[in-house]
């Protein structure tokens, strides 16, 4: 296995109109969960790829589990609960403004791991680990889980992946989520935050000021995402490197584009490439998860990158 993650992931409710939600009445059903959506953005790159998590033993949970594993994401780590159901979130898309989400999570299967959930034989197998700063916010126990994986895979030079993926609805008051959210920063050898959840970390609005506080724990890279503006990596203080966005035509969902960043850029370590080739195939992946509708309907194939990136012909016809 080369990446090994857990975390949460829901059945989306997405509507098929804008408007307020009192307003719409019909929705398409796809699945949401960001440690999901980055597994499969790996999968679909040609990277072996574990998932681990708690499902609801209901029909939600069948298609989430069917659907990951049917794009080639190795589900054998989770675990089917009879007691509590598959957690749901709700999208509200606007057409000025950016796509709310309403969770319905509380109590959830997932909301239930723990660290006895984790096989150590299973994680040892893995040359990354890939947390975000989702699941810590999910319960206690799930905190307990994200820390226990991070003493196996220290234990066993396994190298630590973070995306802070803040998600401020999940944490009951914003102190409480900075001093968790750094904490695992201190932890990681790859930290992948965005600039707008960046500045709400560090109180700072200066994207190279906040890189230089992360690299005070010494990660061995800092890689930035900053939309539009493409993303910024350092491995050292003061040394930054830019590499500008793929902007897409037409902007449809921006929802999923960070976690495929995130898929993009740890697929290019694995494969070798240095951090500025990692970070452009990175920002390639997360300008594909831009143009359509759900988390991981845009997440491109290596073949289809091939492409994009103008090493391989399409043949049309």
């Amino acid at each position: 296995m080369d990446v090994v993650t857990l975390g949460e992931t829901m059945i989306m409710m997405t509507p098929k109109s804008t408007g307020k939600l009192k307003y719409v009445n019909d929705f398409s059903k796809n699945l949401g969960g960001a440690e999901s959506n980055f597994a499969i953005g790996l999968a679909r790159l040609g990277v072996e790829t574990g998932w681990i998590s708690r499902l609801g033993n209901d029909s939600f949970g069948d298609y989430i589990e069917f659907f990951i594993r049917g794009e080639g994401v190795d589900v054998s780590k989770v675990i089917r609960d009879n007691k509590n159901p598959t957690g749901l979130m709700v999208k509200e898309r606007r057409s000025i403004g950016e796509t709310k989400v309403f969770y319905y999570r509380n109590n959830s299967a997932a909301s239930h791991m723990k660290p006895d959930d984790l096989d150590e034989s299973y994680l040892k197998k893995a040359k990354i680990l890939h947390l975000s700063g989702i699941t810590p916010a999910l319960s206690k126990s799930c905190k307990e889980t994200v820390y226990k994986a991070i003493d196996i895979a220290k234990a066993n030079d396994i190298k630590i992946s973070f995306d802070p993926n803040l998600r401020l609805k999940l944490w009951d008051n914003k102190k409480t989520m900075r001093e968790e959210i750094i904490n695992i920063c201190k932890k990681a050898d790859i930290i992948l935050p965005g600039f707008e959840e960046a500045k709400k970390l560090f109180k700072k609005e200066n994207p190279k000021e906040i890189i230089n506080e992360l690299l005070k724990y010494n990660p061995e890279v800092v890689v930035m995402k900053m939309g539009e503006k493409g993303a910024l990596f350092a491995t050292e203080e003061g040394n930054f490197s830019k590499v500008d966005a793929y902007s897409p035509d037409k902007i449809i969902d921006t929802i999923g584009a960070g976690d495929g960043f995130a898929a993009g850029f740890i697929a290019g370590l694995l494969k070798g490439y240095s951090y500025h080739k990692s970070v452009k195939l990175g920002n390639a992946v997360g300008a594909f998860a831009l143009t359509v509708k759900g988390d991981v309907e845009g997440l491109p194939t290596q073949e289809e990158l091939d492409r994009f990136f103008g090493e391989k012909e399409e043949i049309i016809r």
